[in-house]
């Protein structure tokens, strides 16, 4: 089965068709900037230009950067107010004509590591954590997803923890890597003792420069960076058209 995935980011909204058996793209990846304001109507247009680059007619799993309960959209801080508690389900096939699922991006890309990537085969607990602008999280117990957990914004010295250790902190105070590892290795620290975890998955862009500096990190769990970078969200949020549980729920 082929499902369109689209990943709906900060700065680029990005998607392909995939084969959610296999979890490979079936044709090349085509991304559309951000609007600005990124407000529903705006980004529900370049949604609809996506389904149309693809020439598509059949079901989309979408990602949000935010918590999304049942296709709602609990939060947006990186897109604003007026997303908050918007059904976005309703908006996307409404404007898409087409059956649209709605999932957090750090959930898809999760969901695809687990299914395809590096946590695929995995039983106990399987945490990804993506580094990048923010921190975002994705929970597993025995290959099943824990959803919504927003990991970054546990509180590390008084501040949201992505504001201390997400890859932006290092960009922005040009930290060496040893740096950055140890800013990393607090927050890792922080998360392992809140879970226990048996498989902590890095995402992000950092994960592409493992070499250079996952020697320094300390975890009690075994530690790997993602295997399927850039197309993550795209994948996991096709697959999650088929993996939803209240909407499984809803038409059995």
């Amino acid at each position: 089965m082929v499902v369109l995935g689209i990943d709906i980011g900060g700065s680029g909204i990005k998607a392909a068709p995939v084969d959610i058996d296999t979890g490979r793209l079936v044709a090349p990846r085509h991304r559309i900037v951000t609007p600005s304001p990124a407000e529903p109507d705006a980004v529900a247009g370049v949604v609809v230009d996506l389904v149309r680059h693809f020439d598509w007619h059949g079901p989309v799993g979408c990602t949000f950067p935010g918590v999304v309960k049942a296709g709602h959209t609990l939060t947006a801080a990186n897109l604003g107010e007026p997303w908050v508690g918007l059904d976005v389900d309703a908006l996307l096939t409404a404007r898409c004509a087409c059956p649209v699922t709605l999932m957090n991006d750090a959930d898809a890309a999760g969901l695809a590591e687990v299914r395809f990537g590096a946590g695929a085969g995995r039983s106990g607990v399987v945490l990804l954590l993506t580094l990048g602008t923010g921190i975002g999280s994705a929970l597993f117990h025995d290959g099943v997803l824990v959803p919504n957990t927003e990991l970054g914004h546990l509180q590390l010295r008084g501040k949201d923890a992505e504001q201390r250790a997400a890859a932006r902190v290092r960009d922005e105070k040009k930290l060496t890597w040893k740096q950055y590892a140890e800013l990393v290795n607090e927050y890792l620290a922080l998360v392992e003792r809140a879970l226990w975890p048996d498989l902590i998955i890095i995402g992000g862009g950092v994960s592409a420069k493992a070499e250079r500096w996952f020697h320094l990190l300390h975890t009690r769990a075994e530690l790997l960076p993602a295997a399927l970078a850039n197309n993550a969200g795209i994948v996991g949020a096709a697959l999650w058209t088929e993996w939803r549980p209240d909407r499984r729920m809803s038409d059995e």
